[in-house]
Parts: structure tokens; C-alpha cells; sequence
């Protein structure tokens, strides 16, 4: 036989994002109890929903040839010098934070670090964070990163709404507010029934008629003013005082707590985070101590392990959606955990020295600029500035702005006859040089004289900040990059382990997939450069955004949410929009099943919704009847039903059409959740099943990587109906509604999941689908006789998760789906999504990434598991004082005196567990109370840390007796 008779063909694509080999399926389908994958699909997902015609984007292509491919396309982006400004800045991201954060797989591929005792390393990051916009601000408490400034700004406005004692409806917006937080401002305002007052503060203010302000600082054109009486009158008069402030400047400019401010906001990106034509960039959002638990989304707090060491937490984190669901006012989703760690080890890296030394810098290229043009005869606005300053031109606005991009560099338009410049750490001397140019300044030559300063003394900053010793470590590259692979290494990532969070999604993010987000030509492009810049761009947005919709089986498609409960929102105001287009603005009751996620009610609250619950029944299926008899009862002001498909519960539900047709005839519009696309794609598209509008998770199923919990991104696709009613932004046209500070939210990010997209192909994306439903499948019978699965189809299938019960060893044992949990962090595991949809349970989510082994490995550990319950079952085990109770153990455990009735072996080496690569958590499990009653969230004393009891005594303690 010839090599070419014998020739096989190999899926390089599928392989990469495919774990288990074709041998490892068949032996896994045999587990499972069934002759081949599509005969598992058959049985899996209801023949009536399955979509006709297979999903067909061409050949894949090769890594080599999809790089090609993003080259190509990113060469039409041209990489001009952008002095825009408003809101988005050039920055220098060090080599070492791009390397060893941005580009490591440690960082980008964690998860929520809703699992403390294996996320202390970002959680540090993260404390650093928050203790870096405190100190910056001049205020209390800062949380652990929003998703941009503008909807910061949304956050903080509510805020202020929910706190303030003023009975007025009407919120005032500087005038000098960027243009974008605005139009942020005004759509979240409109569904609540609140006023957005535009205009200028020491002119139109009233603060009896409002019950908040916002100020921006410096203002978009360049100028600030010190706020403190005027924050005074509206404290007066009971209203809260917002200042949006840039934070490099607040490292030489007297800082909104000092003023008075309640709140402050704004964006992080200038420290070291590329502009990504609008993202991702982590916001920030700080305010008094009184508000510390009105405060939206994360905060990381300071806690105690079990043996009394510090250990740092996600504190009050059940206060918004898990537990409070449609009474929640914000969205915990809403945060930007990787931009925040670059942010966070900027600051570390230059210090508070560093930091002030590179505003000055920044200043005085300003400075050099508006002497260079006032020579040239032109007048400069402000008086005084930072980084921006305002060129009066009259007539040749036009002229100025097209002689600046034949210089290279972009500037602003401002009004018919003004042109706006911000300088940046980026800005070098031959930058002033052809913006001198453009005014007609060929004759003017950069000089090294220092010009005067044009920062007003009454406002230049007194008050130190960043004194703890973590921002003055040495500056020397070898500490800094090792301090950074010291919290990495306290971490367990996808690097490391399978990660099976259930509605998740924790699946691969191919390495050749996230190379282009740091080229120049994605990475330099400022989000409201000349679209004839950003052709690249253009191109990939229009072409994932055609293969997302034929994914789907939508119309059309926007891209400006950033995150997928940004989406969830933006697909609600959509709707929203459409029932007021058709004269029916009261349409107001939004049908949400108990088993949804909890982003659900939140949102829908945000848009301004009433919430009904319908319940579910004893196979964790949406309850029809009740949602039949909610549906007509409320007929005349039914707004939306919001479903998820495959269910919460992990099965696909029968009557999804029905459900759809329901609350179409009853007048109501289909939301379905995109949170388990991983499960349809190329099998079912909610489009064909009745919904009309949905969000894409791009950082679950099309691989974007979590990031610690951000960034994402969540596109919202609807049909043709809705389409007209789709986001819009300020720069670019459109419709009134703006959801995100970007016209395409995260755009940098995008180059991920259209490179996974042709790299699958649609078949390859068809067969990512059919192994995640049998890696989920195969686990579930593999567990199957030591727990129960608690919801499965009806032939005994589940989707792409399955939930399993724990609930019974808490009766039988006294062990908690906690216990379970902790000890498979022992294992090596991170564990699954605890307690939700049902509480009490484990849902599990193995994706089609994970191979064979690693399932087998993570099966082993839960089966082994299962015996210590039985241990105590059957009395051969403490109830109290065992491996479950005492887990995680860490290295600690491994010292000193022993007083344990268990080996120190079985509890550091439980099945699963590596013997050479072990994963050692670096602290005992985290007392959640003790974080909330003493509530610190910024970075402690290095000398804080609280003594821990000798061994023997931790024993006792945790013996019970």
C-alpha cells in the first residue's frame, strides 16, 4: 500500500480544542452506554429544535493560516498617533506586566475568585487595586474594578439614588462630562424615570431639585475646578456629590474626597492598559465609608483562615443577585478583573514616585504644546490644564484636523470652531512637532527647557498617597516579575486544572488566538479614531458579527456590550425601545423562572421592569402552567419572558417553543439567555426556537478568557424586528440608546473569538458542541450510584452540565456541599458552581476542552471523596474532625505536632492529587464572617497578620469539642 492509499486525514483545529482523541471518545461513549456521538445527540437534544442546515464557514484554517489571515486584516487598521483624549489615552504597558500578567495564561485563564482559599494571588492584585483608587481619590473604599467610565458613572448615579435622603428625581450632569458618559447616563436614567439635567455647575445647578451631581475632573475640554463649596450646598441640601476624575492626574491634583466628594469614578486604562479601539479597560468606583455596603459589584476584603492567618476574600458577596435577585440594583458581573491587575502592577511597578514623575511629564509636554501654539498666534483654553487644552480655529477646523492626519496624529473636534488635544505618556517630542505642523508651525523646533506650569496652586496635591511597602517594593525587573510569579503560583488556573463551573464555561483559550490582542495595529487604535483608520476592525466586526448571526439564527447584531449582564441589559432596553416604538410604553412585567440565573432579575430591575417569578417543576423545568397562567394574567402589560436554553438545571426543556409562542400571543418579546450556547452551537439556534433577541458570552463559549472574572464581552443578537432599536453611541450615530463608553465595547478582545471561529470552521464548532454534551454526559454516569443527578432529560440525558446532589450527605454525615468543595481543592480541582441554581448541589460543567484523563482524574477525586461521608456514616470517622471539615490543607499542615485522627498523607494526598506538581492552596479554609463583621478592604500592615493558634489547639478547635 502507498503512503498516499493510506493517507488520513488530521483536524489540527479540532485537536487543539478538542481534548479527548477520537480512541478516548469511543471508550467514553461506551461509559455512557451508547453506540456513537450523533446517536447521543439524538437522544440528548429534542429532534424538533435541531437545526436543519449545518453551520458551513468554509474550510478552517490552520494557526499559521488564521494569523495570516488577522495579520492581513490588521495591516488595513492604520496606527496614527491619536490625541483624542476624551476618556481613552496612549499608554506604556511594561514588558514585564505584558509579559508575565497580560500575556500569561496563569492570569487570563483564572476564574471569579468566588473560591478564596485558591485565588489569593489575585485577590492580592486586586486589594493592591482597590488600595491604589483609594488612595488616589482621597476616599474610604474602592471596589475591585467596573467595566468602563461611563457605566461607572450609571453605577454611581444609582448609587447615589439608592442612599441619598433627598426626595428629588432629577440627577445633574457636568456639561464638561465626556459625551459618551453621558449618553450612558441618560439610558439608564430614562427606564427608571429619573431626569438627566445637563449643564454647568456653577451656573444651573440646583440642589434642592436633585438628589445627585456628577463633575468631571479635569472636564473634556481640558479644564477642572475645585468643587468643595459646591459639594458643600448639595450636601445642604441632602443630594450626593459624583466626581469622574482621571487618576494620573490625581497624582498631582487635590483629590475628590478632599473636596467633599461622596463618589468618585473613573477609567484605569492610562495605566498601562492599551486603548483597543474602546477596550478591554478596567473602571473604578470609590466612595465615603458610610456607603461601603451600598457599593456596587466585587470588593475584596481582609479575612482569617482557619489556623487565624490573613487571608483575603470576595466580601458581602452574596448581597446582590444570588440572594437579593430582582430586589438587586446592580450587577456583580459588571467588573474588569485582568485590566485591573495590569492597573494594579503599574502602580507597583512605578510607585507613587514613578506615577507623579510620569504626570509631570505628561504636563509638561501640555505645557510645551500651548506655548508652541500660543507663539503661532492661536488662543489656548483653559487657563489652566493638564493634559488637554482646547485651540480656538475658527474656520480652518476642517483644515487643522485633515493637516494633523497628514502628520500622523489625530486630534478632536470641538464644536464648529475648535480643535481639542490631550497629550499622553506616550507623546514624544516629534508628536508636538507635527502638531505644530498642522497649525501652520513647520518653523518650530522641539526644546528641552522646562516651560512654566499651568496647574492652578490651590489645586496641586498636599496629601501622600500609596504608602503601604507593597508600592515601594524594588524596581528592579527580577523582584517585580517575581512578585508577580509568587501570586500567580498561590492561584489555580486553567494552566494548572480543569475547571468545571457549571454555566461557565471554562474552556480553552488557544494561545495563537490571543496573540493579535497585543499588536499595535488592535492595541493603538483609539475608539473614536477616523473609521478610514480602523478598516481592519470594520472588517472583523462585520464578519463575526455575520457568523454570529448565522450561529444564532438572528438578524443582526451589536457589539457594544461589554460584559454578558451588559448584554442582558442591553437586549431588555431593546426590547423595551420596540414596545415604545408601538405605543405600548406600559408593557412593563418581565416573566423570569426561578431557576434562572441571578443576573436575570437584576437586570430586568435595572430596566426598569417588575419581576415575576415563575416556578419549576420536580424535574427542574420551567413550570408551564404557571407560566401560562402569568402569562395571560398579565396579558396587557407583558414586556418580556427571560429563559435560558438549555435550561439552568442542565437539560434540554421540550417545551421551549410553546414557551415562545406564549409569550408572543400574550404580547411580550422572548429573551433567552446566551450563558449555555456552548450546548447549540451548531445544533439549535434560538432564533429558529421563537426568541428574539439573545447575548453572547464570548468569554465562554467563543473562548475569550475569563480573566479572573473580566474582561468579556456580551454581543446581543436580535431579529429583524428589534434591529432598528439596537445600541447606539454619540461618535457614531444611531439610535438614542448607548449601553457601553465604546461604540463596540471591548473591540481589541474580538480578535479572539473570530480566530477560534476560523479556525473550527462550522463543523469543528458542531463537534466542540457534541463533546462538551458527551464530556458532561460521561461524568454523569461515571458519578452516577455515589451521588445523584439531580435533572435529566427525558431519556435520561443531561446537556452540556449536569447537577449532582450533595444534599444527602449533609443529613446523613454532616457534610456541606462547602466540605465537598473544599476538599477537592485539596485534589487539585477548582471546585464546581456550589449551591445554584439549587442549594446545597454541585453543577458541573466539563466542556469539550478537558481530556479524557483529566475527567477520569476529577471523577477519581469525587468518587474518593464520596467515601469519607460514608466514613462517617458508618462510624469509623470523626463527624467533626476530618479530612472534609479540615479542608483545603496547605503546606502548614505538613509541620509541627499532629493531633489529627486522620494521616497527614490522606490529607494532603487525596486521589487526584499530583505527587510532584501538586497544587498547595496557600491558605486553610476562610472564614467568611469574620471578613464581613471586620471589614478591611485595602491593603493591611504587613505586621497585621493575626497570630495563628498552635496545631494542637487548631485541632481542638476544629474537633468541636
Amino acid at each position: 500500500m502507498t503512503l498516499q492509499e493510506n493517507y488520513e486525514p488530521y483536524d489540527f483545529a479540532n485537536r487543539r480544542h478538542i481534548g479527548p482523541s477520537p480512541e478516548e471518545m469511543t471508550a467514553m461513549l461506551e461509559v455512557v452506554g451508547t453506540e456513537s456521538l450523533e446517536t447521543l445527540i439524538d437522544e440528548t437534544v429534542p429532534a424538533g429544535i435541531r437545526q436543519a442546515k449545518p453551520l458551513d464557514f468554509g474550510m478552517p484554517l490552520s494557526e499559521r493560516g488564521a494569523l495570516d489571515r488577522l495579520r492581513e486584516t490588521a495591516n488595513k487598521n492604520q496606527v496614527l498617533t491619536s490625541l483624542i483624549g476624551q476618556g481613552y489615552h496612549g499608554t506604556i504597558l511594561p514588558p514585564a506586566i505584558q509579559r508575565n500578567i497580560l500575556e500569561n495564561p496563569a492570569w487570563y485563564t483564572a476564574y471569579t475568585p468566588y473560591q478564596p482559599e485558591i485565588s489569593q494571588g489575585r485577590l492580592e492584585a486586586l486589594l493592591n487595586f482597590q488600595t491604589l483608587v483609594a488612595d488616589l481619590t482621597g476616599l474610604d473604599i474602592a471596589n475591585a474594578s467596573l467595566l468602563d467610565e461611563a457605566t461607572a458613572a450609571a453605577e454611581a448615579m444609582a448609587l447615589a439614588h439608592r442612599v441619598t435622603k433627598s426626595e428629588a428625581n432629577a440627577f445633574f450632569v457636568d456639561a464638561q462630562c465626556l459625551p459618551q458618559t453621558i449618553a450612558v447616563l441618560k439610558t439608564r436614567a430614562e427606564p427608571l424615570g429619573w431626569e438627566i439635567v445637563v449643564g454647568d455647575p456653577f451656573k444651573d445647578v440646583q440642589p434642592e431639585n436633585v438628589f445627585g451631581a456628577l463633575f468631571q475632573y479635569p472636564g473634556v475640554e481640558g479644564g477642572f475646578h475645585d468643587f468643595s463649596d459646591l459639594i458643600a450646598k448639595l450636601h445642604a441640601a441632602k443630594a450626593l456629590a459624583v466626581v469622574a476624575a482621571d487618576p494620573l492626574a490625581l497624582t498631582l491634583l487635590k483629590p475628590p474626597g478632599e473636596m467633599g466628594a461622596d463618589i468618585a469614578v473613573g477609567s484605569m486604562q492610562r495605566f498601562g492598559m492599551p486603548m483597543g479601539y474602546g477596550g478591554p479597560h478596567a473602571a473604578y468606583i470609590a466612595v465615603k465609608d458610610d456607603y461601603r455596603r451600598a457599593l456596587p459589584g466585587r470588593l475584596v476584603g481582609v479575612s482569617i483562615d482557619s489556623r487565624g492567618n490573613r487571608a483575603y476574600r470576595l466580601a458581602l458577596q452574596t448581597r446582590e443577585q444570588h440572594i437579593r435577585r430582582e430586589s438587586a440594583t446592580s450587577n456583580i458581573c459588571t467588573a474588569q478583573v485582568l485590566p485591573a491587575v495590569v492597573a494594579s502592577m503599574y502602580a507597583v511597578f512605578h510607585g507613587p514616585k514613578g506615577l507623579k514623575a510620569i504626570a509631570e511629564r505628561v504636563h509638561r509636554k501640555a505645557a510645551r504644546l500651548a506655548d508652541g501654539l500660543e507663539k503661532l498666534g492661536f488662543k489656548i483654553s483653559p487657563d489652566a490644564f493638564f493634559d488637554t487644552i482646547t485651540v480656538e480655529v475658527g474656520p480652518y477646523q476642517g483644515l487643522v484636523m485633515k493637516n494633523a492626519v497628514n502628520n500622523g496624529v489625530n486630534l478632536r473636534k470641538v464644536g464648529t470652531d475648535r480643535v481639542g488635544i490631550s497629550v499622553d505618556e506616550r507623546t514624544r517630542p516629534v508628536t508636538l512637532e507635527a502638531v505644530w505642523r498642522a497649525f501652520g508651525g513647520d518653523h518650530l523646533v522641539y526644546r528641552d527647557e522646562y516651560p512654566a506650569y499651568r496647574l492652578p496652586a490651590d489645586l496641586i496635591r498636599t496629601s501622600t498617597y500609596l504608602t503601604h511597602p507593597v508600592f515601594h517594593m524594588n524596581r528592579a525587573e527580577s523582584e517585580m516579575t517575581r512578585y508577580m510569579r509568587r501570586l500567580a503560583d498561590r492561584d489555580l488556573a486553567l494552566d494548572r486544572a480543569m475547571i468545571p463551573l457549571g454555566s461557565c464555561t471554562m474552556k480553552l483559550n488557544a494561545t495563537a488566538e490571543m496573540l493579535p490582542i497585543t499588536w499595535p495595529e488592535f492595541a493603538e487604535i483609539h475608539p473614536f479614531a477616523p473609521a478610514d483608520q480602523a478598516l481592519g476592525y470594520a472588517e472583523l466586526i462585520e464578519d463575526l458579527s455575520k457568523k454570529l448571526c448565522e450561529i444564532t439564527g438572528y438578524d443582526a447584531l451589536s457589539m457594544q456590550p461589554n460584559s454578558g449582564a451588559q448584554g442582558e441589559l442591553a437586549g431588555l432596553l431593546t426590547i423595551r425601545a420596540y414596545h415604545k416604538s408601538r405605543g405600548e410604553p406600559y408593557r412593563n412585567v418581565c416573566l423570569i423562572p426561578a431557576s434562572a440565573h441571578g443576573t436575570n432579575p437584576a437586570s430586568a430591575t435595572m430596566c426598569g421592569f417588575k419581576v415575576l417569578v415563575v416556578g419549576t417543576d420536580a424535574h427542574g423545568n420551567i413550570d408551564i402552567q404557571d407560566f401560562r397562567a402569568k402569562a395571560e394574567a398579565n396579558a396587557a402589560n407583558l414586556a418580556a419572558a427571560m429563559i435560558t436554553y438549555p435550561s439552568t438545571h442542565g437539560v434540554f426543556e421540550g417545551t421551549v417553543r410553546e414557551i415562545c409562542d406564549l409569550t408572543h400571543a400574550n404580547g411580550g418579546q422572548v429573551y433567552l439567555d446566551g450563558a449555555n450556547m456552548n450546548a447549540l452551537v451548531g445544533l439549535a439556534r434560538p432564533g429558529d426556537l421563537g426568541a428574539d433577541v439573545s447575548h453572547l458570552n464570548l468569554h465562554k463559549t467563543f473562548c475569550i478568557p475569563h480573566g479572573g472574572g473580566g474582561p468579556g464581552m456580551g454581543p446581543i443578537g436580535v431579529k429583524a424586528h428589534l434591529a432598528p432599536f439596537l445600541p447606539g453611541h454619540p461618535e457614531t450615530g444611531g439610535s438614542a440608546m448607548t449601553v457601553s463608553a465604546a461604540p463596540f465595547g471591548s473591540a481589541c478582545i474580538l480578535a479572539i473569538p473570530w480566530s477560534y471561529i476560523l479556525m473550527m470552521g462550522g463543523a469543528g464548532l458542531t463537534q466542540a458542541t457534541r463533546v462538551a454534551i458527551l464530556s458532561a454526559n460521561y461524568i454523569a454516569q461515571r458519578l452516577a450510584g455515589a451521588y445523584d443527578v439531580l435533572y435529566t432529560g427525558c431519556d435520561g440525558r443531561v446537556a452540556h452540565e449536569c447537577i449532582i446532589d450533595t444534599r444527602p450527605l449533609n443529613a446523613s454525615a454532616g457534610v456541606t456541599v462547602d466540605d465537598i468543595s473544599k476538599r477537592l481543592i485539596d485534589c487539585g480541582f477548582h471546585p464546581p458552581t456550589m449551591s445554584w441554581p439549587v442549594p446545597g448541589t454541585l453543577m458541573i460543567e466539563p466542556t469539550e476542552s478537558e481530556t479524557k484523563g483529566e475527567l477520569d482524574r476529577f471523577c477519581d477525586a469525587m468518587l474518593a471523596i464520596r467515601e469519607e461521608p460514608r466514613a462517617i456514616e458508618q462510624g469509623l470517622s470523626h463527624r467533626t474532625n476530618n479530612p472534609l471539615k479540615n479542608a483545603p490543607h496547605t503546606v502548614e499542615d505538613l509541620i509541627g505536632e499532629w493531633h489529627r485522627p486522620y494521616s497527614r498523607e490522606r490529607a494532603c494526598f487525596p486521589a487526584g492529587a499530583f505527587r510532584v506538581d501538586k497544587y498547595w492552596p496557600p491558605v486553610n479554609r476562610v472564614d467568611n464572617v469574620y471578613g464581613d463583621r471586620n471589614l478591611v478592604c485595602s491593603c493591611p500592615p504587613l505586621d497585621s497578620y493575626v497570630k495563628a493558634p498552635e496545631p494542637a489547639e487548631a485541632d481542638v478547635l476544629a474537633s468541636g469539642t
